[in-house]
């Protein structure tokens, strides 16, 4: 599917989804402040409100929005990521941000294991075929598990965007 899509830097681009065409690259957070799964959503949720990428107000919705969701049931579904999202009426394009801790939050996670990296999306409600291709694409890369063990390992939030790139290109080995 082909999408345009405008990022926090205000560029547009009309591409095939990528990991790297909904996440903000000033909203990925190493390391997260927050030790509690509703407190890194918000601290998610913010940062994509201060990189420009929506409003504070949007945001504020996407937290409620996001934590009604993990009330029907989690979005931790193991090996150490979540994925809290929300959809919103509005008519821009997917965006996400994405944070590391090396504690560990409770996602109550399929696996019971503690969560270290939360992938925060917001999509259009208006548009549910770019969320569920959002969330393909996040599901189909955190399933190769040595991407998500480079990623859980990231030191830095460049660590991590050069790590989706390098992703997006091939560079890691699939297994």
């Amino acid at each position: 599917m082909t999408s345009s899509a405008t990022h926090g830097g205000g560029r547009t681009r009309t591409a095939a989804m990528q990991l790297s065409s909904i996440l903000i690259q000033r909203a990925v957070i190493v390391p997260l402040q927050s030790s509690k799964r509703d407190d890194a959503i918000q601290e998610l949720a913010s940062a994509l409100a201060a990189a420009g990428a929506c409003t504070d107000a949007e945001a504020a919705d996407a937290v409620k929005f996001a934590l009604k969701r993990e009330r029907r049931g989690s979005t931790g579904f193991g090996h150490g990521i979540a994925v809290p999202h929300a959809r919103l009426p509005w008519d821009k394009s997917p965006i996400a941000a994405f944070g590391l801790t090396v504690a560990g939050i409770d996602f109550k996670s399929l696996d019971r294991e503690p969560v270290r990296g939360v992938f925060f999306m917001v999509t259009p409600e208006p548009k549910p075929d770019l969320h569920v291709e959002a969330m393909e694409l996040i599901f189909s890369a955190f399933g190769h598990a040595q991407f998500r063990r480079f990623l859980l390992s990231a030191t830095s939030p460049t660590a991590v965007t050069d790590l989706v790139a390098e992703y997006e290109a091939g560079a890691i080995a699939m297994s």
